[in-house]
């Protein structure tokens, strides 16, 4: 879990602390702290209290976005930590269009996934 600067932070355009997140996935908080330590979710610690946060748009209709985790991990094993996940999956790219954060919740993950592989060549 990661301090995030205010650049990446500004790319985000909403924040869901814990405790909503596992409101929206009807779990309980260890659940979702189980996600982020398993690689599923990122969550960064930002604000005045420095508290645990995810991206809102990583979670749609009461589950994680389809593809993320799958994202998530091939932008791991290219080295990203999770401040550049955050910043590569918020940049806007003219060429999906929107950002990757976007597509993923639009379900055009296939499109994500495989930019995100060819950032390892």
């Amino acid at each position: 879990m990661t301090e995030i600067d205010a650049k990446t932070d500004a790319l985000v355009p909403a924040w869901l602390h814990l405790p909503d997140v596992a409101e929206r996935l009807e779990v309980e908080v260890t659940r979702v702290r189980q996600l982020v330590k398993e690689g599923q979710l990122i969550a960064v610690r930002r604000g005045e209290n420095r508290t645990l946060q995810v991206p809102a748009a990583f979670i749609k209709g009461g589950k994680v976005v389809k593809g993320l985790s799958g994202t998530l991990t091939l932008l791991k094993d290219d080295g990203f930590t999770d401040e550049e996940m955050l910043e590569w999956l918020f940049t806007p790219d003219p060429s999906l269009p929107g950002t990757p954060a976007e597509a993923l919740g639009e379900n055009r993950g296939t499109e994500v996934k495989r930019r995100a592989q060819a950032l390892a060549v």
